[in-house]
C-alpha cells in the first residue's frame, strides 16, 4: 500500500474477536490445560510458585466467587500491590464477576490514593500492608474520606478471602463491550484521569500484539512492567495467556532480578522501557548469565532513541520491537515487526496494529497533513476507550464526534504507513515563532557516548516567549560537557533549536510505567529574567 496522505485505513484481514478477560482464560484452559501458565517472579527462587492453565482457571474461579459473594456486577474494586501473582488471579476473578478492576500504581501516598479510589468510586480495595512505603497506614488516613469504600482485602489474608466464596456461587454473563478495568492515566502532563477499558479492546489489542511479535505456545515472557500499567496486565498477562506462554510478572523491577529469571526461566522475551533496558546493559551481571533463550526485545511507553535499538540488538543478537501506544487505546496502536528491516526497526514506530485506522492531522485545523509533515496522531477502531470515568468534558476533549481518538502525540507517516513520533503536543516548543519538536534534539544528543538519559523542554521566557532546556544524565564512563553538546547541536541542528539551558541530573522523574514527567522538569526549572 502507497499513501497519498498520513491516513491508514483499518487492516480487516485479523478479525476483531468477541472475547471477555475471563473467556480468554477460558479458552487457554481448554486448550492447554496441563501447560505452565503463570509463575511467581519473586527474588526467592524456593517461592516461585507456579500455575498450569488449568489451575489458574480454577483459582481465578474461585477468586470469582468470593468476589460475588461481597459485590455486585459492575462495581468497582481497586487493586494496590507490587506485580503479585495474586494480581493476576484477581484481574481474571474480577473480569470473571463483572466487576471493573481499578489499577492503582503502587508508588503511591495517601492524597494520589484517595483521588484515585474516590474518583473511581471504588467500593473494593485489595492491597498489601506495606511495600517500599507503608501502604495499610495511607489508606487508614483517608478512609473516613471515601464513603463508598466498603470493603478492604489484604493480600497477606489472601487464602481467608478466598474460603469465603461459595462454591456454589454463580457467576454473571460478561459482555465484550462491559467495562472491565479503569486504568489511571500515567500523569506526565498533570494529575491522571481514569480510562474506562472494555473487555473486547483489552484481549484484541494484547492479541494482535503477541501475533505481530511472533509469540508462540510454551514461551516464557519474563514481565517487569508494573502489573497496575496496561503494559503489564494488558500486552503482558492478557497476550502471553492469548498465546498459551507462560507469564513471569517480576514483583517490581530489579535488573539483576529481571536478568537472573530470564536465564533461569529461559524468557523468549526482552521487555522494559527504555530506561529499564539502560539499566539491564548497565548492570554488572549482564554477562555472567546465559540469555540465548531470548528472541526479541520491546520497548515503548516513551520515545526508544534509535541508538538504544543499535545497542541492544548488537548486544543480545536479536531483533528489536518498538510499540506505541496510550493507556486510552488499550494500549497499542503501532507496532515494529521483529522482520522489518534494520533502519525502521530503529527509527519508526512501526505500521498501525491490525483493525486500527489512523491519521495524522494539523492540531490546529483537524486536516490530514501530507506525508512527512508533523502532526497530531489520532487512532481510531476497537481498541479507543469508552471514555474517561465520570469526565464527560474530558472525554469530549480526547474523542471527537467521528469517534477520533486524539492522543495528544505529534507523529509523522510516510507513504508505507510507517509512523516516527516527534513528541507531544503539548510539549512542542515555540521559541520566536519557530515550532521546536523536542525529539529531534533528544535523538540527536542520545547519540553521544557520554548521555545516558536525555529530556528536552520548554520553558518560559520574556525574549522569545520559550526557549529549550536540556536535562542530561551522564554517562559515566564518558561524562560529556555543556560546550561539547552545544557544539554537537550547532553542527547539526538549526540554531534556533540548540538548547539555551543544560541541566546535569542523577536521575528524572518517572511515571510508574517509566515515562519521563517533563511537566515536573518544567516545574523545578527556573528560568532567568531578562531586563
Amino acid at each position: 500500500m502507497v499513501l497519498s496522505e498520513s491516513y491508514w485505513p483499518a487492516e480487516v484481514g485479523s478479525p476483531v474477536r468477541e472475547t471477555t478477560v475471563g473467556g480468554v482464560l477460558r479458552e487457554a484452559a481448554e486448550a492447554h490445560p496441563d501447560a505452565p501458565a503463570l509463575v511467581a517472579g519473586v527474588p526467592d527462587a524456593a517461592g516461585r510458585r507456579r500455575w498450569t492453565y488449568a489451575e489458574l482457571l480454577t483459582d481465578a474461579e474461585r477468586v470469582a466467587r468470593a468476589l460475588a459473594g461481597r459485590f455486585a456486577p459492575g462495581e468497582r474494586v481497586a487493586v494496590w500491590a507490587p506485580n503479585l501473582a495474586e494480581w493476576v488471579l484477581l484481574e481474571f476473578g474480577a473480569a470473571l464477576a463483572g466487576l471493573v478492576l481499578v489499577t492503582v500504581n503502587p508508588a503511591y501516598r495517601s492524597e494520589e490514593l484517595s483521588y484515585v479510589l474516590a474518583q473511581s468510586g471504588a467500593s473494593g480495595i485489595f492491597l498489601v500492608p506495606e511495600f517500599r512505603s507503608p501502604m495499610a497506614k495511607f489508606l487508614d488516613e483517608v478512609r473516613e474520606d471515601l464513603p463508598e469504600l466498603r470493603e478492604v482485602v489484604l493480600f497477606t489474608e489472601w487464602d481467608d478471602f478466598l474460603a469465603s466464596g461459595r462454591p456454589a456461587e454463580r457467576l454473571p454473563d460478561v459482555a465484550p463491550d462491559d467495562i472491565a478495568q479503569i486504568q489511571y492515566t500515567s500523569g506526565t502532563t498533570g494529575f491522571p484521569k481514569g480510562a474506562r477499558l472494555h473487555h473486547r479492546g483489552l484481549t484484541n489489542n494484547a492479541r494482535f500484539y503477541v501475533e505481530r511479535l511472533g509469540l508462540r505456545p510454551g514461551d516464557v515472557f519474563v514481565n517487569p512492567m508494573p502489573l497496575s500499567h496496561t503494559a503489564g496486565c494488558g500486552m503482558g498477562v492478557l497476550g502471553a495467556t492469548q498465546a498459551g506462554a507462560v507469564n513471569v510478572p517480576v514483583l517490581a523491577f530489579d535488573p539483576g532480578l529481571v536478568l537472573e529469571l530470564i536465564e533461569t526461566e529461559r524468557s523468549a522475551a526482552l521487555l522494559g522501557v527504555p530506561t529499564m533496558l539502560i539499566a539491564l546493559l548497565e548492570h554488572p551481571d549482564l554477562g555472567r548469565r546465559d540469555l540465548s533463550s531470548l528472541r526479541v526485545a520491546v520497548s515503548g511507553g516513551s520515545p526508544v532513541p534509535a541508538r538504544l535499538v543499535h545497542r541492544v540488538e548488537e548486544r543480545f543478537g536479536i531483533p528489536f520491537s518498538i510499540v506505541f501506544g496510550t493507556t486510552e487505546c488499550s494500549p497499542l496502536i503501532t507496532q515494529v515487526r521483529p522482520d522489518d528491516d534494520a533502519g525502521d526497526r530503529a527509527e519508526t514506530l512501526g505500521q498501525p496494529l491490525p483493525q486500527t485506522e489512523v491519521r495524522v492531522s494539523d492540531p490546529v485545523t483537524d486536516e490530514v497533513v501530507a506525508c512527512g509533515q508533523v502532526g497530531e496522531l489520532c487512532a481510531r477502531g476497537y481498541l479507543v476507550m469508552a471514555g474517561y470515568h465520570d469526565a464527560p468534558d474530558a472525554t469530549a476533549a480526547a474523542i471527537d464526534a467521528d469517534g477520533w481518538y486524539h492522543t495528544g502525540d505529534l507523529a509523522s507517516m510516510d507513504e508505507r504507513g510507517y509512523l516516527r513520533v516527534e513528541g507531544r503536543v503539548k510539549d512542542m516548543v515555540i521559541r520566536g515563532g519557530e515550532n521546536i519538536y523536542p525529539r529531534e534534539i533528544e535523538d540527536l544528543l542520545f547519540s553521544h557516548p557520554g548521555v545516558a538519559e536525555v529530556a528536552v523542554v520548554g520553558v518560559p521566557d520574556d525574549h522569545w516567549g520559550e526557549v529549550v532546556v536540556a536535562f542530561i544524565r551522564p554517562n559515566p564512563d564518558s561524562t560529556p560537557t555543556e560546550g561539547g553538546l552545544r557544539d554537537l547541536c550547532r553542527q547539526h541542528l538549526a540554531p534556533y533549536k540548540t538548547p539555551q539551558h543544560w541541566c546535569f541530573v542523577d536521575s528524572f522523574p518517572l511515571t510508574a510505567s517509566g515515562k519521563i514527567q517533563k511537566f515536573k522538569l518544567r516545574e523545578t526549572f527556573a528560568t532567568p529574567q531578562r531586563d
